[in-house]
């Protein structure tokens, strides 16, 4: 391999390797000779997978190595455990020369092993006693909350809004603001529409309900 492509690789692997931290391991290896034993020329947090410059090649290597007339696809997110069990994310990028030839494999080896137990320990955290439930609860929309509290206020009177009475109103609107709805964003607009009354009739309603229930208190 030539030196300027293999200094230019360093700094690549330097970069890498500073970006990610200690856990990321990158590898340069000449693949241009027939020395599979000796592959590795540069090698960023070689504690990651316990190895140093001179040591020899990796499976993806040798592959490349025993298959010098093909044109290999780059290798990239596959995962690879090391001998002491430690679990690698790992890409291999092949670099050629000016005439096409593979002369160097360019390698990314990142330690998913604790990230592999978090997740593990995230799910089980995270398990309902309803094992069963395949998806999480939908969340709430307050905007479908206090429509469905209105069908109940109308239900409670027993006739559609455009039949209601005044008392009627003042009935339905008394159970909303028992309910609640009330604290809803705008809903003031929404249920002085529905009722057919102005905004003004609407808390004129809601203040009258207050004296109402201040005097069965008071």
């Amino acid at each position: 391999m030539e030196a300027r492509r293999l200094e230019s690789l360093k700094q690549i692997a330097a970069g890498i390797a500073a970006q990610f931290g200690d856990k990321c391991e990158v590898v340069i290896h000449d693949v241009s000779g027939s020395h599979p034993e000796h592959t590795i020329v540069h090698i960023e947090n070689g504690h990651v997978s316990g190895r140093r410059v001179g040591d020899g090649a990796s499976k993806v290597v040798m592959e490349q190595l025993e298959h010098q007339n093909d044109q290999p696809q780059d290798h990239l997110c596959y995962l690879t455990r090391t001998p002491d069990g430690k679990i690698l994310k790992s890409s291999s990028l092949y670099i050629r020369n000016g005439r096409g030839a593979v002369t160097a494999i360019f390698s990314i080896n990142y330690d998913i092993s604790n990230m592999m137990l978090m997740h593990q320990e995230l799910g089980e955290f995270m398990l309902t006693r309803d094992r069963e439930q395949s998806e999480p609860e939908k969340i709430i929309n307050v905007n479908d909350v206090l429509e469905d509290l209105i069908r109940q206020s109308v239900a409670l009177v027993g006739k559609p809004a455009a039949l209601m009475n005044k008392d009627d109103k003042v009935r339905a609107i008394r159970f909303l603001s028992d309910a609640g709805a009330f604290l809803v964003t705008k809903s003031g607009d929404k249920v002085a529409k529905y009722f057919g009354i102005s905004k003004y009739t609407l808390y004129s309603y809601i203040d009258a309900n207050k004296q109402q229930e201040e005097k069965k208190h008071g």
